[in-house]
């Protein structure tokens, strides 16, 4: 028995230090009565180097005990990996971390699937502090028992960076300095605590080491590390996925980190409305990440003054104010994915070097980019509903002479508008100089009559003929479709006029200007508003369905607010439906705000149709014309229906009140 121990032993060692001569990564399992292979990437310190499983097993009967079999390990392996942690074999973890003290070569950690308790928990933190060990990555952990103060010892350690990942507290009652506070004061240089549900962290109790905090998808809010004066060396901050939702308060935190440079605030709530406040950020930050968040044009008056890259794709910017903003380091500008009409000029950054405004709404970029951007070596601009005129063949020729600026150019610069060049790339869009010169062909071809048709065309521009002409005829239009309706379309169940489908965004309009110009005065027309005649109790499509049968018609009320709701949807298709199920014409568009196509979600494609199709209103922003606009629109919904309740008159003026 002896003989076979023994030679057993050796075999194992003998295949141990081979295995070693060519790896210097170790990967086990740690259960009840072994330590099992395991593969992982490893380390994070950008060496890339992949850890090998090695066939190492610990069991009772061959238990590696011996000061010498601990020395070939220790010195040999840089890297191990070590997963299903328990209460049952913790000792063990602790017993195997305790042979690597400092000076070994074992640098990196990583622990995988841990259900522990908080002090068995702390224990192995304690260990690896005092050891060889610099990097430590632990993921996917569940702390099983009571969260009590621990006294950390933070003295004598070789780590650089701890990482955390799906962190999981079932105690669900704890003083949260007993938790936080062992984080918050680690000395070292990077920490990250990613993906765990994180509520809060704690402000370092003294000047702190870290230079790089990374919280990423945690539950984080504007609470974190105001009037926190002990992060001086931190240089890098990522709150990715988090809950902030002020902008300003964001920029207080930063105030007092005097290293700081780099901050992603992506994927948040954060908004700012300008209400007067000073915006105080840290004047060491260059590169700030604000994309996909709920900012708007006000954004612009709290920004770094010393920024040099800025991420601001994906929000609700629709202008770039001139003279609110004076970034002079600014070299990278990223405002995709926004609702920007046109490139932004320059004026605000003299130093822009490389501007993203793909996916915005511009039709006609500016011509005078180029010449206010002279230093701007890379725009791009594709991926653009870009409207092929005259007006385009400036911004095209001088893409030629800037000498392949455009980033993406020719595949992501196509035409969206007329309907007879969608799709053509802008390269193959030519017209010819007298085509697109109106002097000169006045000046060749009609010359006499120059005087004549300045008249007109002023006359016709200062009337607004084309307008009236073209509310007139769909007016008309409306009035015969009405005059040719059947008397059966006109039912006894019929209660409503017209049912109103609109988003809550627009309900201030709804509310003050259609219900009381409809409702009110003479001929008022009797409408259907979800707020008022939808019957507690009933589910809301329900509720829908009752209101559009009960109608004679549908009006909807139709904006980029519009498609962005559900509920609208759900109105469309009911309509849609009774519309063909009847044969009736029982559907009103009113255009409130205008709504460019590639904005209408695919599965808006009754509405893309119906747009296209139909006939619609749309709201006057001049006020002379909108008087036509409520003709036309009375004129749509004219039906007679039964009388209404005595009390009809008094409750549309209790509610307009």
């Amino acid at each position: 028995m002896t003989q076979n121990t023994s030679f057993l032993k050796n075999f194992i060692f003998y295949e141990c230090l081979f295995a070693l001569t060519f790896w210097n990564h170790v990967s086990l399992s740690v259960e009840d009565e072994l330590f099992a292979p395991v593969s992982n990437n490893f380390p994070e310190d950008g060496s890339n180097q992949k850890v090998k499983s090695l066939p190492l097993r610990y069991t009772k009967d061959h238990p590696y005990k011996t000061n010498f079999d601990w020395v070939v390990i220790q010195n040999t392996t840089e890297s191990l990996s070590l997963s299903e942690i328990t209460n049952d074999n913790v000792k063990k973890l602790v017993a195997l971390l305790s042979n690597f003290r400092q000076g070994s070569r074992l640098q990196n950690l990583t622990l995988t699937n841990v259900s522990l308790d908080w002090n068995a928990l702390m224990k192995v933190f304690q260990t690896v502090w005092h050891s060889s060990i610099e990097y430590f990555n632990i993921n996917s952990v569940t702390q099983l028992s009571d969260i009590k103060s621990y006294d950390f010892d933070y003295s004598g350690t070789s780590m650089k960076a701890l990482t955390m990942k799906k962190i999981l507290i079932t105690d669900l009652y704890f003083i949260q300095d007993d938790l936080y506070r062992i984080f918050a004061d680690m000395n070292i240089a990077d920490m990250t605590i990613a993906d765990s549900e994180m509520i809060h962290m704690l402000c370092p109790s003294s000047k702190s080491p870290f230079r790089y905090l990374n919280f990423l998808k945690n539950d984080l809010t504007d609470f974190l590390f105001q009037k926190c004066d002990n992060l001086l060396q931190l240089e890098t901050l990522i709150l990715q996925k988090n809950k902030f939702e002020s902008l300003y308060k964001v920029s207080f935190m930063t105030s007092h980190m005097k290293s700081l440079k780099y901050l992603d605030m992506s994927s948040n709530l954060l908004r700012h409305d300008g209400a007067d406040v000073q915006c105080q950020w840290a004047e060491s930050l260059t590169e700030l990440d604000l994309s996909s968040n709920q900012l708007a044009d006000a954004v612009f008056e709290c920004l770094p003054v010393n920024i040099k890259k800025l991420g601001l794709q994906n929000n609700q910017i629709s202008n770039v104010p001139r003279g609110m903003v004076q970034l002079e380091s600014l070299e990278e500008l990223n405002l995709a994915s926004n609702r920007l009409a046109d490139l932004p000029g320059c004026s605000g950054f003299p130093s822009l070097q490389f501007l993203n405004i793909e996916m915005n709404s511009i039709l006609t970029p500016s011509a005078e980019f180029f010449r206010s951007c002279p230093g701007v070596r890379e725009l791009q601009a594709g991926h653009n509903p870009f409207k092929c005129s005259c007006e385009l063949q400036a911004f095209i020729r001088l893409e030629r002479r800037a000498g392949g600026k455009l980033f993406g150019w020719p595949a992501a610069y196509v035409c969206e508008y007329p309907e007879g060049l969608r799709g053509t790339e802008l390269k193959d869009f030519h017209l010819s100089l007298l085509a697109c010169n109106t002097t000169l062909l006045l000046v060749t071809a009609l010359l006499l009559t120059l005087v004549l048709v300045a008249a007109v065309a002023f006359l016709c521009i200062y009337l607004d003929v084309p307008w009236y002409v073209r509310m007139t005829w769909q007016w008309t239009q409306t009035k015969r479709r009405a005059w040719h309706s059947p008397p059966g379309d006109q039912g006894a169940v019929l209660q409503f006029h017209a049912f109103v489908s609109y988003s809550e965004r627009d309900s201030l309009w709804v509310k003050n200007e259609l219900i009381p110009n409809l409702e009110k005065g003479e001929g008022c027309v009797r409408l259907c508003q979800h707020e008022r005649n939808f019957i507690p109790g009933k589910s809301i499509v329900e509720n829908i369905i009752n209101c559009i049968e009960k109608s004679y018609k549908s009006i909807f009320v139709l904006s980029p607010n519009f498609v962005q709701s559900e509920w609208c949807h759900y109105e469309l298709y009911f309509a849609h439906h009774k519309l063909f199920s009847e044969n009736s014409n029982s559907l009103i568009l009113v255009l409130l705000e205008p709504i460019p196509p590639y904005l209408i979600p695919a599965r808006y494609h009754k509405l893309k149709a119906l747009m296209a199709k139909r006939t619609y209103l749309e709201w006057p922003k001049e006020r002379s014309k909108r008087a036509l606009f409520w003709a036309n629109l009375r004129a749509a919904i004219s039906i007679n229906l039964p009388k209404a309740d005595e009390n009809w008159h008094e409750e549309i003026d209790e509610e307009l009140l």
